[in-house]
């Protein structure tokens, strides 16, 4: 079926014909398919979600198409005869560029750019363009090109011996190495410097992790659906300036601060990189490394908007991604976010859901105490309890307890001071040389 465009978002693209006309922004006509394992449901929601990624990579979505089919066509994924009729509209309404929901085969895209004459792209390819718009640091830039590397590499296509080196001498005369063949090894060459690059990066992540691990903090790490509002949260509990804005994966680095707890208990939160349906694998392997705090943490606040029409559909697409990096293991507390804004049914039906969810608002600050001694209940669940007499000499020690966990009992006597504290299991090999008889 045709979509024609809402009127909220025409009105809104109305809005910006200035802004739009002064960057030149390149004209879009989005393709989603729904075929008979998918909901037209799930398929529109999709298309959705395509709009704002082809907005925030700098693209104009001007129209949008929900194709029905049984199974995708081999050879332009629609069908020749949608492909005809879209190719029409992609002339009649100047289109620069066609974006699908799905992914394309090499051969689909190729085939679909010739019959449309116009640039063709696929969802893995947009969505690893908008992460090299926002790339900053060296490790994600990195990542970034390594993802598009890999996506690329099964699309070259060479010209066969047209472009061929000749050799000279004997034993060099032939068709020698084609252009593919060329292309294809300075990627490969490309890959394996950047895989290194990365080690080396990772390397120092590692010795950063190590570090903070002797400090003895848990780590707390923020995940959630891109535009979920991570950022924002992230930056109330820990007064820190992570960049905020109204756009798909705004952030890509991910940032960690110190973070006071009630009762005096200091922990590490950690901002990660957000998710979205089908997140590319190549981004997934690649931001692998960058991901490995989410893996390493004591506890996962999974931020989830509360104001989104399908936010159980983006939980359980968050959820698959820390399956796939491995972490799915790890205690995880829902954090339903935007309560401020969100239907309070909606609120409600999250919470009743989710055993132990909160309800907060990042922007406003409701809900953040009652989030932040929810934090520290979840981090005790793995914690022992443990009485030490310590030595006055030795009062660093009692001041790691208090930043470590919680401080029960505590008196001074003759040999030092005895005190009685939860901390977390696998702290307790550090005290052993202070244990009380």
């Amino acid at each position: 079926m045709t979509q024609e465009p809402r009127s909220g978002r025409q009105r809104r693209r109305l809005t910006a014909t200035v802004t739009d006309l002064e960057v030149k922004r390149q004209k879009a006509l989005l393709v989603g398919v729904a075929t008979k394992r998918d909901s037209v449901e799930q398929a529109e929601a999709s298309l959705v979600e395509l709009e704002r990624l082809t907005d925030t990579a700098g693209s104009e979505p001007v129209y949008s198409i929900l194709v029905r089919r049984d199974a995708p066509d081999a050879a332009m994924y629609i069908g020749k005869g949608k492909a005809t009729e879209i190719a029409g509209d992609v002339a009649a309404m100047d289109i620069d560029v066609v974006v699908f929901d799905n992914d394309l085969s090499p051969a689909q895209q190729r085939n679909l750019n010739q019959k449309f004459q116009v640039d063709v792209v696929d969802r893995t390819a947009l969505i690893l363009d908008i992460f090299a718009q926002h790339a900053t640091s060296r490790e994600g830039m990195l990542q970034v090109e390594l993802a598009q590397h890999r996506y690329r590499l099964p699309r070259l296509r060479g010209k066969g011996i047209v472009l061929s080196r000749l050799g000279g001498g004997i034993g060099t005369r032939g068709p020698g190495e084609t252009q593919l063949e060329t292309d294809r090894r300075r990627i490969l060459d490309r890959v394996r410097k950047i895989e290194n690059q990365l080690k080396d990066v990772a390397g120092s992540r590692k010795t950063r992790s190590k570090q903070r691990k002797r400090q003895g903090l848990p780590l707390v790490a923020l995940v959630g659906y891109t535009n979920a509002g991570k950022s924002t949260l992230f930056n109330k509990l820990t007064a820190a300036d992570v960049l905020v804005e109204d756009r798909l994966f705004a952030t890509l680095d991910s940032t960690v601060r110190k973070l006071e707890l009630p009762g005096g208990v200091e922990a590490l939160a950690s901002d990660t990189v957000g998710f979205v349906r089908r997140l590319p694998h190549q981004l997934v392997e690649s931001f692998k490394a960058t991901l490995e705090e989410v893996q390493d943490a004591d506890l996962l606040l999974h931020v989830v908007d509360a104001a989104e029409e399908d936010p159980d559909a983006q939980a359980s697409a968050v959820r698959l991604v820390l399956t796939e990096i491995g972490a799915g293991d790890v205690p995880e507390l829902m954090v339903v976010n935007k309560a401020d804004i969100a239907p309070e049914a909606a609120v409600k039906r999250l919470l009743e859901l989710n055993d132990g969810s909160v309800a907060v608002s990042a922007v406003t600050g409701e809900g953040i105490a009652a989030l932040l001694d929810t934090v520290v209940h979840e981090l005790s669940r793995g914690s022992v309890e443990i009485e030490l007499l310590v030595p006055y000499s030795a009062g660093d020690v009692v001041d790691r307890l208090y930043r470590l966990g919680e401080v029960t009992k505590r008196a001074d006597e003759a040999g030092g001071t005895r005190i009685t504290a939860r901390i977390p299991a696998g702290d307790v090999e550090r005290f052993t040389a202070y244990e009380s008889a």
